[in-house]
């Protein structure tokens, strides 16, 4: 009796007395906000129950790093988003390790592995799909997630950082109706990214709420990158019907798309307009400069760095999804429909 008494209670014993998961006690001894408040409560209840002792934050192991996670950094809003975490984990004494994973088991496998012999706070994902079994390890190891631009649907129990996307999308199209566009060409993003999603749904929704019907034949895929826009504006501007508009739902695919329109003899804006999506650096200069969505992409780094670093400490998160406001900036590359 008396060795059951002092026997070492665990997450493991709470969790099967409280009917829950390993992950939701662990989110309640972290004073994570997504448990439910009963849930919660009930927890508690048998953590003092049984005496359970937390360790306090003081006593965490400090690796002294963040990792931030790429599928790959061939991008530059990816610089973007790097600039972003550093300026906060150097002015909390941090040092951030970046990695790209590029969408094999093996290379999410080798950073686990180094990840683990070395530590660290926390972990931000961006654009990356975090696998079950990563999502598991990374739980068993108390390391906390935090996902920016989530591919696919994130972990439920990881906090989101993302761009008013839908929003950006619906003001770009707005735009260009505006000025008289009747058919806009969409080049879209990767189909299993979340904020493609969102940006082509608000290109249909301007259209719908402006009496146009939406076409097919006006949709290109994309990925993102300068060729899937110079492809997909190419075939725009090859139809029998061209659009007067492309909105292209990045900025280097609508520097592809400038290209396609170069080698046709055509001008920007005179021919046709093209407005983009993310507000790059280098886009203010090109010629025209281009009229485009600005996501706070600095700023979104920031935001994730700050909250994993909070999740590090024990703190809790005010909410599990954030997006930040996007706005058009208007340039010289769209003009009144002819």
């Amino acid at each position: 009796m008396a060795a059951r008494e002092t026997r070492k209670v665990t997450i493991s014993v709470i969790a099967d007395l409280a009917g829950v998961s390993v992950p939701t006690v662990s989110r309640v001894i972290n004073g994570r906000s997504d448990v439910a408040p009963q849930t919660r409560q009930r927890v508690e209840e048998l953590l003092s129950r049984h005496g359970y002792r937390r360790r306090p934050p003081s006593m965490r192991a400090s690796s002294g790093l963040v990792d931030l996670v790429f599928n790959d950094l061939d991008s530059p809003w990816a610089v973007e988003i790097i600039r972003g975490v550093e300026d906060v984990a150097h002015g909390a004494g941090v040092g951030t390790v970046v990695s790209a994973i590029h969408r094999q088991n093996t290379s999410a496998e080798q950073w686990l592995d180094g990840m683990r012999r070395r530590g660290t706070e926390g972990v931000i994902f961006v654009t990356s799909m975090v696998e079950p079994p990563l999502q598991a390890e990374l739980r068993r190891l108390d390391v906390p997630v935090v996902i920016v631009d989530a591919d696919g649907l994130p972990a439920q129990e990881a906090p989101t950082i993302g761009a008013a996307n839908w929003a950006g999308g619906l003001r770009a199209t707005e735009y260009l109706i505006g000025l008289g566009h009747r058919r806009i060409g969409f080049i879209a993003g990767p189909p299993q990214l979340m904020c493609s999603r969102a940006r082509m749904d608000g290109y249909r929704a301007a259209l719908e709420a402006a009496g146009i019907a939406f076409d097919e034949a006006l949709i290109c895929p994309g990925d993102f990158y300068h060729e899937a826009g110079f492809v997909g504006g190419g075939r725009l501007l090859g139809l029998a019907d061209p659009p007067t508009a492309i909105f292209a739902s990045s900025d280097q695919m609508a520097l592809g798309v400038y290209e396609a329109v170069r080698r046709r003899g055509l001008r920007i804006p005179d021919d046709i307009s093209v407005v983009g999506f993310d507000d790059l650096p280098e886009v203010r200069w090109c010629s025209p400069p281009l009229t485009t969505v600005r996501q706070p992409l600095s700023e979104m780094g920031m935001l994730a760095a700050r909250t994993v670093l909070r999740l590090a400490k024990g703190e809790k998160v005010e909410s599990p999804r954030v997006e930040l406001a996007t706005e058009l900036v208007i340039r010289d590359s769209a003009a009144p429909a002819a």
